[in-house]
């Protein structure tokens, strides 16, 4: 199984998905839904963004979010500030906390039996690791440095194993394994990315999990 083109679309839809250590990732991790602009806040922070071009953006966020936009490749040109401004501001992090704790208060009604067998499954990239400073550096997919998912290029990232946790699903993880609940991690790097990707968990705080489930190369 490959990666889809532009990870970035996983970024938008961790609000959904999420089952957020260095200052650049304190700040980073952001769509905000100001529609109607009518805060003078909103005002100031996203005086770069027009009117329409923030409507728009807020709706195409949307689709992605439904998984109705269809196949694509690249973010929209003209949603570049918008996408720019929610993942290096408070929203996608906000998003991400919301999420963490319907899911911890969902852990709470279940009955730990303490057998082993009660189980939570995370993703790895944009749930439990941010690959944000990859995206940054190749234009979070819009803008002029705008280009299509890159395998090569990601797969350097992830060789580096210098992604940072998101700070909600690092808080989740710690309180399921208080509760008893046996972690195990599920992803679509590949396994030659085994070494790496664990070592990137354990520098980004991550212990303690069951089994870590990775891909076979095609």
């Amino acid at each position: 199984m490959k990666r889809s083109s532009w990870g970035f679309g996983q970024i938008v839809l961790l609000s959904l998905h999420v089952s957020l250590t260095t200052a650049f990732s304190d700040s980073i991790l952001q769509i905000l839904p100001e529609n109607s602009g009518s805060s003078p806040h909103h005002r100031h922070r996203h005086r770069k963004i027009p009117r329409d071009d923030n409507l728009y953006c807020d709706s195409w966020r949307f689709v992605v979010e439904a998984n109705d936009v269809g196949p694509w490749a690249r973010i929209p040109s003209r949603c570049v500030a918008f996408v720019q401004d929610y993942v290096t501001n408070d929203r996608y992090r906000a998003d991400s906390e919301a999420v963490a704790d319907a899911s911890l208060e969902f852990a709470k009604t279940v009955k730990v039996s303490g057998n082993g067998k009660d189980a939570w499954v995370f993703d790895i990239d944009e749930t439990l690791l941010s690959n944000v400073p990859y995206y940054a550096v190749h234009g979070f997919g819009c803008g002029h440095r705008s280009e299509t998912f890159d395998e090569n290029s990601f797969d350097e990232w992830v060789d580096l194993a210098e992604a940072p946790a998101l700070p909600a699903s690092l808080r989740l993880y710690k309180e399921l394994e208080q509760l008893g609940f046996k972690i195990s991690l599920l992803t679509g790097r590949t396994e030659f990315q085994r070494s790496a990707t664990s070592k990137n968990l354990d520098y980004a705080g991550y212990s303690n999990w069951e089994r870590l489930i990775l891909s076979l190369q095609i």
